[in-house]
């Protein structure tokens, strides 16, 4: 695995895939039951690839951004499809924002928007089935750690037996952090100083939702 490269262009998500790949130890889960999770709509194209070459499920976990009240461009938390919240601490004190309203707000969303997310994308189906196996977390990059964190916090308490993050691009800081709070972490890049994901990928179009509904319906 490579650290601290600079311009280490993928040419687009498959590309980055096939990178991610070979940083894996696919030996280690041949005899595991495991299935790869992506994080993102970008991550699914990735992630089935992963699930392709390591002859194992995949699926995606449905999050949400809870903004700051007075900021609609600020994140102040995370929301699962499995109601598990995460909390930027440092934020919501910073702005004077009462966790109630955080609570209050992660219900709302849950109701308004993922529950209409698992409609489109599992036709209101659960995610699969992740207890006693080994989890992979896929996304297209990890530009910070907060949807990897919320992410894991929902494979805990769905009983994961083991959690593992994988990105193409993984920042420095983000990689320190998810050491701590996962069983392992695979990268192809590790970066010091992001930039931003457009800077990494030559070709980023958004995904096609009839192309995700194709690679998630392989998976049912």
């Amino acid at each position: 695995m490579q650290k601290n490269s600079n311009h280490n262009y993928f040419i687009n998500r498959e590309d980055a895939a096939i990178h991610l790949y070979d940083a894996i130890p696919a030996d280690f889960f041949k005899d595991r039951e495991v299935i790869v999770i992506a994080l993102s709509e970008g991550g699914v194209i990735i992630a089935d690839i992963l699930a392709q070459k390591l002859d194992c499920s995949m699926d995606i976990l449905l999050t949400e951004s809870i903004l700051a009240p007075n900021n609609s461009e600020l994140s102040i938390a995370k929301v699962t499809e499995t109601q598990e919240v995460l909390i930027h601490n440092a934020l919501i004190n910073s702005f004077e924002i009462d966790e109630e309203f955080v609570y209050k707000e992660a219900k709302r969303i849950y109701d308004e928007k993922i529950l209409s997310y698992l409609y489109k994308y599992r036709k209101g189906s659960n995610l699969q089935q992740v207890s006693g196996k080994a989890v992979i977390l896929v996304d297209e990059c990890v530009e910070t750690d907060f949807t990897a964190i919320v992410a894991i916090k929902s494979m805990i308490a769905m009983q994961a037996k083991n959690i593992y993050v994988a990105t193409p691009i993984l920042d420095e800081v983000s990689y320190n952090s998810l050491t701590q709070v996962s069983d392992g972490v695979f990268y192809s890049h590790r970066i010091r100083d992001y930039i931003s994901i457009e800077y990494y990928y030559e070709n980023l179009e958004k995904p096609e939702f009839s192309e995700l509904e194709r690679i998630l319906k392989q998976y049912e």
